[in-house]
C-alpha cells in the first residue's frame, strides 16, 4: 500500500479505540491521558511549517499531521511524544554525532555509513519528549516515493539508530510495540488481539502441513504483536531453519508434555559453552526459575554433557527415530536420514504448542544430521495426521568411495595425514579385540573434531613406551559391509618401525591397511603411502611408496601396481586420488564422509602402530618445555 491511499485516519483512529495505558504508567501521569492523538492540521498550518522549514515534508508524515498533529507514542524507553507541525524543527547535530559516525575515508565505506554519517546535520526532529532519545528524519536518505528515513537514536543505550524506510514504517512498528508493552493487561482484548490470535491458529495449521513459508510471517507478525503462543511455535520454525543456532523456547522447559523435548536442548547450549556465562550452577538457577525440577535439569546437562543423552519420543516415530541412531552410530548417516525422514509424517505433536521434531537437534547421533536443507525438509514435510504435498527429498550427504579424502576434510582444509583399517565381515563392535589396546572398549559416540585434535601421547600415559604410536579411532560400518577403524588427522610420521595393523584386522576375512603421510616442510621427508592386504592372518600383499623409492611384497594386483599409480609428473594429490579410486573399484572400500567430518562415531585406542627398536635401530623422542623468566 503506498504513502497515498493508506488511511491515517482510519489507522489512528484504531489506535485511539485500543488505547489503554501501560501497566507501569503511574497515576499522575499516563494514566491521566486518554487518547494519544490530537485534532488533525489543516493544510495551510502544514504550508507554513513547510516554508519555514524550506522542504516539502514526506507524503507519509504529511499525511499523519493532516489526521493527527502530533501523538503520544509512550514507549517504555525511548520516544514518548511526537510534536505537531508547529513543533518540528532540524537537528542541526548539537552533539556533534557527526564527527563520530564519519567513516574513515581508506575504509571504502558502505553507501549507508556516508548516509548515516551526514543524517544529524540535515535531519529533521519530530519528538518533544523523550529518554534521551531522537526521532529524525532524513531526506537525504529517500526513495522512489519521496519517502524519508526516520532514525530513532537513543543516546543511553550506546547501540546504532533503529532506522525505518519511512515515518509510516516508523509508526506501524510502535503501533506493534504498543500491543506487545499490553499484551499482559487483563482488559486488553479488542479487534486486533482476536485477528492476530486466529492467525497464530492458522500459523500452527499450516506449519503442521508443511506449508511453513506461509506461517512464518503470520507468526513474525503476531510475535510482533506480543500474542501470546507466536514466540514458541516462531522459535521452533527457526530452530529447523538454523540447526546449529539456539532459540529460547520459554518454559516449555518445565512442561511435561514438551519438557523431553524441551529441556535437552537448553542443556545442549550450555554443554557446548555457549549458554550461562555464569557456569552450571547460574544454568540450573534459570531452569528452576521457569520451573524445571533441579534434579530434573541437572541430569540432562549431565546426560547431554557426556554424549549419552538419548531422544526418544513414544509410537512409531520413537521406533524410527531408534533405527535411524542405529545406523547414524556407525556412520550410515544418509540411511539414517532416510528412515527419519520417511517416517516424519508419523511424528504426532505432544501438545499444541509444538509443531515440529525439535528435540531430535539434542540427540547426540542424530542432531548432526539436520543440516539447514534437511530442517526445511522436516518442515516442508505434513505430519502430526496433516495432510499436503510431500517436498522434494534434499540430495545424500555421502560421495561414494574414498577419493573426497584427497579433497576438503573440514572447514575448507585438507586432512594432514590419515590411516584406516578396513575388516571385511566384522562386528565394528569386535574391532577393539582385534587391534585394540589391552582392555580397550568403544566410547559412546563422540565429537570427532574434538577427538582427533587432542589424542593422547605416549609421554601422556602410564605404561607407553616412548616409541609406541597407540591411535585414538573413530569407528564405523561402510555401505559395502567393511568394519573400519579411521584415524584422521595422524598425529605421527609413517617411518620404518611402522607394524601393519592388517594381520590382527583379519581373523574374519580380508583386512585392509592405508596410511597416507603427506610432504613435510623438509626435502629429506617427502610424502609416503603405505596400503597392506591380509587375509585370515596372514599379509597378501603390501607396498610403501616414499617420494620415489617404493618397497612391495606379495603378489600385487595389477589395478593396484603402484608404479602404475604413482606417477612422478603428476602432482601428490593427483597421485593420491588415483590410488584412492582404485582401492574402491579393486577392493570395494568407502568412508562416510559426512560422519567422520561432522558427525559422532564410537572411538577406542589401537595398539601401537609401530614395533620396538631392534638391536641397532635408533629411536629418538624430543619434547619442548616453554620456561617462563
Amino acid at each position: 500500500m503506498s504513502s497515498k491511499s493508506f488511511n491515517w485516519h482510519e489507522f489512528l483512529g484504531r489506535w485511539q479505540e485500543e488505547w489503554v495505558p501501560r501497566p507501569d504508567a503511574d497515576e499522575d501521569g499516563e494514566q491521566i491521558l486518554v487518547r494519544p492523538g490530537l485534532p488533525g492540521a489543516d493544510e495551510a498550518v502544514i504550508a507554513v511549517a513547510e516554508e519555514r522549514l524550506g522542504r516539502r515534508l514526506p507524503p507519509s508524515y504529511r499525511g499523519f499531521l493532516a489526521a493527527s498533529d502530533g501523538w503520544h507514542v509512550d514507549q517504555t524507553a525511548g520516544i514518548y511524544r511526537l510534536g505537531g507541525a508547529s513543533d518540528i524543527d532540524w537537528f542541526r547535530d548539537p552533539y556533534d554525532m557527526t564527527a563520530l559516525y564519519e567513516p574513515d575515508p581508506g575504509d571504502a565505506p558502505r553507501e549507508e555509513d556516508v548516509l548515516l554519517a551526514g543524517m544529524w546535520q540535515r535531519a529533521l526532529r519530530l519528538e518533544t519528549d523523550s529518554d534521551m532519545s531522537h526521532a529524525l528524519l532524513d531526506p537525504g536518505d529517500s526513495d522512489e516515493d519521496g519517502e524519508w528515513a526516520l532514525y530513532v537514536y537513543k543516546g543511553w543505550s550506546g547501540e546504532m539508530p533503529d532506522r525505518y524506510p519511512s515515518f509510516r514504517a516508523y509508526m506501524e512498528a510502535m503501533y506493534r510495540g504498543f500491543h506487545a508493552d499490553r499484551v499482559a493487561h487483563p482488559d486488553f482484548v479488542n479487534a486486533t488481539t482476536l485477528a492476530q490470535d486466529v492467525h497464530v491458529d492458522e500459523a500452527r495449521l499450516l506449519a503442521l502441513r508443511g506449508r511453513y513459508e506461509e506461517a512464518l510471517p503470520l507468526l513474525q507478525e503476531a510475535f510482533a504483536f506480543g500474542r501470546p503462543r507466536s514466540a514458541i511455535l516462531l522459535n521452533q520454525l527457526r530452530q529447523l531453519l538454523a540447526p546449529i543456532s539456539f532459540q529460547g523456547h520459554g518454559n516449555l522447559v518445565a512442561e511435561p508434555l514438551y519438557q523431553p523435548e524441551i529441556l535437552p536442548l537448553e542443556a545442549m547450549e550450555q554443554a557446548n559453552g555457549r549458554g550461562s556465562s555464569g557456569g552450571d550452577e547460574q544454568w540450573l538457577r534459570m531452569m528452576v526459575a521457569r520451573g524445571a525440577a533441579p534434579e530434573t535439569a541437572e541430569a540432562v546437562l549431565g546426560a547431554v554433557r557426556d554424549g549419552t543423552h538419548q531422544y526418544a519420543p513414544p509410537g512409531p516415530w520413537g521406533r524410527a527415530v531408534a533405527e535411524a541412531r542405529e545406523a547414524a552410530r556407525w556412520g550410515a548417516t544418509d540411511a539414517a536420514w532416510h528412515v527419519l525422514r520417511d517416517a516424519l509424517p508419523l511424528w504426532e505433536a505432544p501438545g499444541p504448542l509444538m509443531v515440529v521434531p525439535i528435540g531430535l537437534l539434542a540427540d547426540p547421533v542424530l542432531g548432526p544430521l539436520i543440516t539447514p536443507e534437511r530442517g526445511r525438509e522436516i518442515l516442508a514435510t505434513p505430519r502430526a495426521g496433516e495432510r499436503g504435498p510431500a517436498p522434494e527429498p534434499v540430495s545424500d550427504l555421502d560421495p561414494p568411495g574414498l577419493t573426497w579424502l584427497a579433497g576438503p576434510f573440514r572447514y575448507g582444509q585438507p586432512l594432514d595425514g590419515y590411516r584406516c583399517v578396513w575388516a571385511e565381515g566384522a562386528d565394528p563392535v569386535g574391532l577393539p579385540a582385534l587391534i585394540g589396546e589391552e582392555d580397550a572398549e568403544l566410547s559412546p559416540p563422540v565429537d570427532l573434531s574434538r577427538s582427533f585434535r587432542r589424542a593422547p601421547q605416549p609421554h601422556e600415559r602410564e605404561g607407553v613406551e616412548l616409541w609406541e604410536d597407540r591411535a585414538v579411532v573413530a569407528v564405523g560400518r561402510t555401505a559395502e559391509g567393511w568394519a573400519f577403524a579411521f584415524d584422521g588427522p595422524a598425529h605421527r610420521h609413517l617411518h620404518g618401525l611402522f607394524l601393519s595393523p592388517a594381520a590382527a584386522a583379519s581373523s574374519s576375512g580380508r583386512a585392509v591397511v592405508v596410511w597416507s603421510d603427506p610432504k613435510r616442510s623438509s626435502p629429506d621427508d617427502p610424502s609416503a603411502f603405505h596400503l597392506s592386504v591380509a587375509e585370515h592372518g596372514q599379509e597378501l600383499y603390501a607396498f610403501t611408496v616414499r617420494g620415489t623409492e617404493i618397497q612391495r611384497s606379495g603378489a600385487i594386483p595389477e589395478t593396484l601396481d603402484p608404479a602404475r599409480l604413482f606417477r612422478t609428473e603428476d602432482t601428490e594429490r593427483d597421485n593420491e586420488r588415483r590410488v584412492l579410486e582404485a582401492l574402491h573399484t579393486e577392493l570395494g572400500l568407502s568412508l562416510p564422509r559426512f560422519a567422520l567430518t561432522q558427525g559422532r562415531l564410537h572411538t577406542f585406542t589401537t595398539r601401537s602402530w609401530t614395533r620396538a627398536p631392534r638391536a641397532g635401530e635408533g629411536f629418538a623422542y624430543i619434547s619442548f618445555t616453554r620456561h617462563r623468566s
